[in-house]
């Protein structure tokens, strides 16, 4: 049953901020942090790709219109050159440093300060005066779109947020705030999309139908509530700024500092117990830092039937003892 609830919250939590400018994976690494397990990379390839099937499913009336005109429509191919030109600089640097980045900036303590630094970025450009030329996705300009594609660079950091680099990017090259929005929707199509898949054929492989059935639960939950929340957050940005969100980034970064330096975190208690924690690896970190052999299976998943849970300490998620069922 924990396993189950751990799935569900995990799920609830990427649908909600993958698309807000509040940084998913951010709030991923402290859920997995403050409630004590890991998910796997093949879990969380897939509920982000579940955010993706919701942008695809929320969009698919336009989305359909220009791809049937992108031969014949000048407005059309101009729309999908900007979505390639926006997307390049992110995706190139996140094949060359994806390895260093997760090895050295995923922790609470990073995903902290820059959702502070983020929150102050975001309250400093809704403040300054800019001129408002492009009031449509579908019209930036490719000088607008190089704009957003180097602010996208930033989010390969956890913390910093997809959503609201592209949403500042573009805030400042001219565009209005839905047209930012609405861009930042788009261009996370080939970008999270591509991310996705790639790991997805790499990571799917030697996976059971009992652990498949469990992780596409995890995707359903995902694009269910990333359904929900790209509707609402359009709505709010029709009629607000993003002051809200800045300064919930603010509060939030404090918080999790507090939680980190003042040692209630479980990372800083395993930390400081000598059982550093890595992201995206479950059964890695057995007691008395040894790793017991029959605890991974050819599925990042579940563990051999042999393997002895007992000893090392941690199950699926990384529960503790106490709260194993």
């Amino acid at each position: 049953m924990l396993n189950s609830v751990n799935l569900l919250i995990v799920g609830v939590v990427e649908g909600i901020t993958e698309f807000l400018p509040i940084s998913s994976t951010g709030h991923l690494i402290v859920t997995a942090d403050l409630m004590h397990f890991k998910s796997s990379k093949l879990f969380e390839i897939l509920i982000q790709l579940g955010g993706v099937l919701a942008v695809l499913v929320f969009y698919s009336k336009d989305l359909l219109g220009q791809a049937r005109h992108i031969t014949t429509s000048r407005d059309t191919q101009r729309f999908w050159l900007t979505i390639l030109v926006a997307a390049l600089p992110a995706g190139v640097l996140a094949l060359l440093l994806k390895n260093t980045i997760e090895a050295h900036f995923f922790n609470a303590t990073v995903v902290a300060v820059s959702l502070i630094i983020g929150g102050v970025v975001m309250l400093v450009v809704e403040r300054l005066p800019h001129r408002q030329t492009t009031h449509e996705a579908t019209k930036v300009t490719l000088r607008q779109a190089v704009t957003v594609g180097l602010f996208q660079v930033f989010p390969l950091i956890p913390g910093v947020s997809r959503s609201a680099s592209t949403i500042v990017g573009g805030l400042l090259s001219g565009m209005g705030r839905s047209a930012a929005t609405g861009f930042s929707f788009y261009l996370s199509i080939p970008v999270l999309g591509a991310a996705s898949l790639l790991s997805l054929v790499k990571d799917l492989q030697g996976t059971g139908p009992q652990e498949a059935t469990t992780i596409f639960v995890g995707l359903g939950v995902a694009f269910g509530v990333a359904l929900l929340s790209i509707g609402w957050f359009l709505k709010f940005i029709a009629r607000h700024n993003f002051q809200g969100f800045a300064l919930y980034r603010i509060f939030a970064g404090a918080a999790i500092l507090l939680l980190v330096h003042s040692g209630s975190s479980p990372t800083h208690r395993d930390e400081a117990q000598g059982h550093p924690r890595k992201p995206g690896m479950w059964a890695e970190v057995p007691d008395d830092g040894e790793r017991f052999p029959g605890c991974v299976s050819g599925s990042p998943w579940m563990p051999q039937p042999d393997c002895d849970t007992t000893r090392t300490g941690f199950t699926l998620f990384d529960a503790p003892q106490k709260d194993r069922v």
